[in-house]
């Protein structure tokens, strides 16, 4: 599903580049659910907004679903990560003057959907995460546990083929942060859908199917 071969990142600095990330190869097979570890700064966030189609290396090739990422035009770019990828936040990233369900409708507003067939989609998912009640509160109404909980809704609508999930417990209590990592479990097993997860937390990276540990921008062996 995903192939990297020899991703780096750097930035220059007085005419030096500082790396990011250096030589990253990854294969990544559809149905797993990869977690990520290393401490800050080892480059995580980078490597996953890479994955992600958020940010671009220096040097690299990206192969996602058989698609050569980096040859893609930008418009056949955003519709592949719009259709096929959802992102969940640590911060949330849920927009203040939506309410939750104008948020989890987002996603699908970029897809060729008669307004109808969304609603019955957004329907779906508001019983699924049984937030029916809390569909027209805005994000500042609601525990930080139930603004995760909103973020993972709108980024499972579309019904992508791959999660990434950026310290998705991060802002949580322990209880909060067991039942996001449940779903997820959920989702990979029952739904098939590929998750990588970046995570400080042990017992979350535990979930995984598999585990790489970056230092200083490498993949540890």
């Amino acid at each position: 599903m995903i192939q990297l071969q020899h991703i780096s990142k750097w930035i220059n600095i007085g005419g030096r580049p500082n790396f990011i990330l250096k030589d990253i190869n990854l294969t990544i097979k559809e149905g797993e659910f990869l977690s990520i570890m290393g401490p800050s700064g080892s480059g995580k966030s980078t490597l996953l907004n890479i994955i992600g189609m958020l940010d671009e290396p220096s040097e690299g090739s990206y192969v996602f679903m058989d698609q050569d990422v980096f040859k893609l035009k930008e418009k056949h770019r955003s519709q592949l990560y719009k259709t096929k990828i959802g992102f969940v936040f640590q911060a949330y990233h849920l927009i203040d003057e939506l309410t939750v369900y104008e948020n989890i409708e987002t996603p699908l507003i970029y897809q060729d959907m008669k307004s109808s067939e969304r609603k019955a989609i957004v329907a779906d998912i508001l019983d699924r995460f049984q937030i029916v009640g809390k569909k027209d509160l805005f994000p500042t109404q609601l525990s930080g546990g139930q603004q995760q909980l909103v973020g993972i809704a709108r980024a499972l609508v579309a019904k992508p083929r791959l999660i990434l999930a950026d310290e998705p417990t991060g802002n949580l209590n322990s209880k909060q942060g067991e039942e996001i990592m449940e779903l997820f479990k959920n989702l990979n097993r029952e739904d098939k859908v590929t998750i990588i997860q970046v995570t400080h937390s042990e017992k979350n990276a535990e979930y995984g199917s598999h585990i790489i540990h970056l230092l200083d921008g490498r993949i540890e062996k």
